[in-house]
Order: structure tokens, then C-alpha cells, then sequence
């Protein structure tokens, strides 16, 4: 194994220079001189208040000195990454505070060794000058069913006690008061942690190995490994296992819930998780203990008490009553606590619904099948069929240019277009059945390809309104190509679709002038220029879309947007022919994609 690579001007500096990149993007935070400590600059707001103060191990960020502000913590002391800070720095903040006014010091600290022997010596020595000093130590951990001699480790619960004791500071109680209180809303906390992957301190290999597709269960946030492995499940069931855990009566560190009981929530990253992935465990929380008739009073998600760069998440929740939530509520100036709704979540309406609009009547020929509807419905079913052939060989082209997508972004249009066609006739105005296809692609396909199919067929079916015959369609591809380059600012040549489908469209405007016997020539034609079109863009400089950002010597394959145009547009060759051999009929021939009269 070897050290993970981090962005670091040196492994020996880097608390230093974190501590200084916070302090100097905040206006109002300061360093203390000759200590890893930072404080308020405002330090005279103290005076005749108690100030809190907190630290630990670096490497949590933004715990703690994320949370120093009017309403939170007076200073906070940083040790070297996973290591509690030193005792001199820790009773030079105390002094620090105490000589600005403060009437007493109250310490928060993690219920970890190191914390405990160092912020426990140097209030000791602190008292020994005479300062009134108190300690409050946070210990939430629900990890283990029979905690060691040590205890329950102390996690993002501490953030939550930052806050309810900066409050009962803010507004003036004594020391003893908020050490009583804290003291008593923290036996109300319960936290617990699962981890996707290892973190690393800078300069080190990663403190343990986890294998792909298995997540570690109890972690700590120091990298140490967990009490349970197993197999990594979806958001839902890795949220339900954790709050199982948490809340079983069996182990001595659970957290009594029950159905009723109004919680705060705190969905914690750990460091390396996306926000995507954080929003979908919020909801999976909020769902699961809803589920369970508790009351969502309150939710933090985000990044609160990290452990590097750990891709993993700790849930945390806090018993709250209305004098709990007061408190929380109150106002902070804290550059990292969030700014939360300070309302009850559940019983929120989550949905809006959309007014109601007139429906307006189709004429019944836009309704009902017609002759070709069973045509159609074989085109549109060989269209699907080949783009989810092709989903991972989309995949694999785009992921050379872009983010390796495309094939699902065609494989979601397909799949709507195979469920829309269970429940749904074809109409026999083709105008209307693409109208219905692009805002079914513009609802699910998604990114620019979703646009841009929505824009061809929307500008398409214009022509078709009323109109089945070839010079509709030639005029209705021409169209649809047209609205593609305006809005898409693409021109054939740019390494886009566009290659594929603008020599496509060129030979379908053929069939205006076609004989009734040369239309499936000018298809074929039309499916060959596209297949050609999309291999040139081999040997094209990107111009236009994503791929343009790419180096020119790493573009060497075809441009998978090109590539699924020409799929299309083989895939309605093949059921036209089809349709054609199948057919009895002596007055229709396919047409240009969809079959239309011959006049």
C-alpha cells in the first residue's frame, strides 16, 4: 500500500496551514500566537459571559474550529492530525479567555484518552491559577453493545452540545447551569458511523484495508476500524441496519427511542461522500425513522465532524424537547453551523401539485389508430431494442469524451418509449405521436441529448400536423435538424451528432421526388450516410459539447452521440422493411421512418 496522494504543501505543515486558511477566510476568527488555537476576534463580547472551549486531533474539519462564533464556541484547540492537541496550548486558551473577562471556562471535549488526560490537566492547571473552570465530556458513541473501560467514544454528537452550550452562554447562565444542563441533554444523543472506505493521515497508508463492495460498521473518526463488515447495501437497508443498531435495547449504549419522541437529525458526512449520495441517505433517514413514529423536529446534512477523506456517513440524533430546540434555534455566527429550517419537518407537505389546467379536445383522428399504427409501433420497438443493445458500448465511447453516459441516457429514453407504448395508442397523425415522444424524452432522458431529441421531434411533428405523405417527412426531418443546430450551436463537422444525422436528413429530403418504388432505397441510403457520417468523426476535432474540453490525441474513437443516431436510424430501416414485406397493402409504402400514402 502506499500514501494517498492529498494537496498539501508539506505533510509536517499541514494543521498550520489549515488553521491559517480558516482563520484568514474568516473575518471573525484570529490565531493565538505560539499555539494551534483559534479564538474569537471578538474576544471583549466575553466579558461577564462564560466562553466555551473545545479541540481535538486535526483532521475533523470543520469540527471545531469551524464552530467558534457568537453562539457557539469562544476558541478552539487543534492538535496534529488524529492526535489531542497539547496541554500548554489548551491552558494557554483558557488564560487567554479568562483574561478578557470571562467569567468562567467550560471545556467540550470528545470522550477520547488523549482528550481527556490533556484538557483534564490543563484545567487542572488552570484552576490552580484561580480560573473557574468546567468539563463536559461528550460521549455518543452507540457503537458497541458493552462499551470498554474507556467508554463510548465521543463523535458528531460533541457539534450538537458546541451549540446548546454556546447558547446558554450567549444569554448569560453561569457555569454551573450550563454544565448541568449539557451534561443532561447529552445522555439524549446517540451517534453511529459506516464507512464505504479507509481514510489515510498525510504521509501514511490508509489505516486499515476494506475490500471493494464491503462497508465497515461502528467506526470511529480517527480511521480506526469498526465492530462489523459487511456487504454494502442500498441506502435504505445500510440506514435501517444503522438505526437498528443504534436504537437496540440489548446494547448498553443504545438510544432509547420510541414511537412519539421528537429527534433532531443529523446526517454527517465523513468526509468523501457526494452530496448526491447525501441527500438520497437523508431521505432514506427521514423515511426510516418516520417509519418508526418518531417526530423529525430538526436535519443537519453535511459535513459537520469529518474524518479526512473518508467516503462514509454517521447519523447522529438528539432527543429533543421544546426547550432543546429553543436553544438550537437560537442564532450563531459560526462559519460552519448551518442555516436550518426551524421548523417541524414531518407533517410538512414534501409534494406541490400543479395546477390543474384545461384539457383541451384532440380531433379524433389524433386520437385513434390508424392504418400504420401497427408500423409505427414496430419502428419504435426495434429503436428501443438496439439503443439498449448498444447501452454499454455508448458507454464505453463516451467515456473518452464525457462522463460515460450516453448509453443510459438512450437506454432511459428507451425504456420510457417501451413503457409508453404498453399503455398508449398510436395515433394516426404522426405530428401528434412525436409531440408525444418529445415530451416524454424531455421528461425522461434528461441532460442535453434529452433536449435535443425533444427539440427534433418537437420541431418535426410541425409538418406532420394534418400531413402523412413523403414531402411532410422530408420537410419534418429538415426541420427537426434545423431546430437541433439553432439551439444546440452545432454544425456538422463539430463531432456531434450532427455528423451522423445532417447527411441522414440530406438523403431523406430525396424522397419528395421519389418513385413509389425507390423510397426504401433513399432509406437505405439514408441509414449508410449516417453509419459513415458517424465513423468520420473518428478524425474530427471536437467543437461543440463536452468533448470539446478534450485533448484533440485523446478523441480516437467515434463520437457516441453519432453512433446512437446511426443505431436509430438502422433500427428503423430494419422494421420498415419488415413492415414492407409484411404488408398486403397495394396504396402505402413505408416512408421515412414512419410510413405515410403514396400520392
Amino acid at each position: 500500500m502506499q500514501a494517498q496522494k492529498k494537496l498539501l504543501n508539506s505533510v509536517e505543515g499541514c494543521v498550520d496551514d489549515a488553521l491559517w486558511g480558516l482563520v484568514s477566510g474568516c473575518g471573525g476568527l484570529s490565531v493565538l500566537q505560539g499555539h494551534r488555537v483559534a479564538l474569537r476576534s471578538d474576544l471583549e463580547a466575553l466579558k461577564g459571559r462564560v466562553a466555551l472551549l473545545s479541540g481535538g486531533g486535526s483532521g475533523h474539519e470543520p469540527a471545531h474550529a469551524g464552530y467558534i462564533g457568537r453562539g457557539m464556541l469562544s476558541g478552539a484547540v487543534a492538535g496534529a492530525v488524529f492526535a489531542s492537541p497539547p496541554p500548554g496550548s489548551v491552558l494557554a486558551a483558557i488564560l487567554a479567555l479568562w483574561r478578557v473577562g470571562a467569567t468562567g471556562v467550560l471545556l467540550i471535549v470528545k470522550n477520547y484518552t488523549g482528550d481527556r488526560l490533556n484538557f483534564g490537566l490543563a484545567l487542572e492547571q488552570a484552576r490552580a491559577q484561580g480560573v473557574p473552570v468546567g468539563m463536559v465530556i461528550v460521549a455518543d458513541d452507540c457503537a458497541f453493545a458493552v462499551p470498554s473501560k474507556a467508554g463510548r467514544r465521543g463523535l458528531c454528537g460533541t457539534v450538537l452540545i458546541h451549540k446548546l452550550a454556546g447558547a446558554l452562554a450567549e444569554e448569560g447562565c453561569p457555569l454551573e447551569e450550563i454544565v448541568q444542563r449539557v451534561t443532561e441533554v447529552a445522555r439524549g444523543i446517540g451517534t453511529l458511523g459506516v464507512s464505504l472506505s479507509p481514510c489515510s493521515v498525510p504521509g501514511c497508508c490508509p489505516t486499515f484495508d476494506l475490500p471493494l463492495g464491503e462497508m465497515e460498521l461502528g467506526l470511529g473518526i480517527h480511521g480506526e476500524p469498526g465492530i462489523k463488515r459487511s456487504k454494502v447495501g442500498t441506502a435504505d437497508e445500510v440506514v435501517r441496519t444503522m438505526i437498528d443498531h443504534m436504537t437496540d435495547p440489548s446494547s448498553q449504549s443504545h438510544l432509547p427511542l420510541k414511537a412519539g419522541d421528537s429527534v433532531v437529525l443529523v446526517v454527517n458526512n465523513l468526509g468523501a461522500l457526494s452530496c448526491l449520495e447525501m441527500a438520497v441517505i437523508t431521505g432514506s433517514a427521514i423515511r426510516c425513522l418516520e417509519g418508526r413514529g418518531l417526530c423529525i423536529a430538526r436535519v443537519m446534512s453535511g459535513s459537520f465532524m469529518t474524518s479526512l477523506e473518508m467516503a462514509g456517513v454517521s447519523l447522529t440524533l438528539l432527543l429533543a424537547n421544546r426547550e432543546t430546540l429553543r436553544l438550537f434555534d437560537s442564532k450563531t455566527t459560526a462559519p460552519a453551523w448551518p442555516n436550518i429550517s426551524s421548523v417541524p419537518l414531518t407533517g410538512q407537505i414534501r409534494t406541490v401539485k400543479t395546477s390543474s389546467q384545461e384539457k383541451t379536445t384532440e380531433p379524433e383522428e389524433m386520437t385513434k389508430e390508424g392504418p400504420h399504427s401497427a408500423l409505427l409501433r414496430r419502428v419504435l420497438d426495434h429503436v428501443c431494442v438496439s439503443l439498449l443493445a448498444r447501452q454499454e458500448e455508448l458507454n464505453k465511447l463516451d467515456r473518452a469524451a464525457g462522463d460515460g453516459d450516453c448509453g443510459n441516457t438512450h437506454a432511459r429514453a428507451a425504456r420510457a418509449i417501451q413503457e409508453w407504448l404498453q399503455g398508449h395508442v398510436i395515433p394516426q397523425c404522426p405530428g401528434q405521436l412525436l409531440s408525444s415522444l418529445a415530451g416524454l424524452v424531455q421528461e425522461r432522458m434528461g441532460g442535453s441529448s434529452g433536449a435535443l431529441y425533444s427539440l427534433f421531434l418537437t420541431a418535426a411533428a410541425v409538418p406532420l400536423r394534418g400531413h402523412n405523405d413523403a414531402g411532410a417527412w422530408a420537410d419534418a426531418m429538415h426541420a427537426g435538424t434545423e431546430a437541433m443546430k439553432r439551439y444546440g450551436g452545432a454544425e456538422p463537422g463539430d463531432r456531434t451528432m450532427l455528423d451522423a444525422l445532417c447527411p441522414a436528413v440530406e438523403e431523406l429530403r430525396k424522397l419528395s421526388s421519389a418513385p413509389n418504388d425507390g423510397q426504401i432505397a433513399v432509406l437505405q441510403r439514408a441509414a449508410e450516410r449516417a453509419d459513415r457520417g458517424a465513423e468520420s468523426t473518428r478524425d474530427l476535432t471536437a467543437r461543440a459539447g463536452r468533448a470539446s474540453y478534450i485533448a484533440a490525441e485523446r478523441l480516437t474513437l467515434p463520437d457516441p452521440g453519432a453512433v446512437a443516431i446511426a443505431t436509430i436510424l438502422k433500427a428503423v430501416l430494419s422494421a420498415l422493411k419488415e413492415g414492407a414485406e409484411a404488408s398486403q397493402s397495394e396504396s402505402t409504402l413505408p416512408g421515412a421512418g414512419i410510413p405515410f400514402p403514396i400520392k
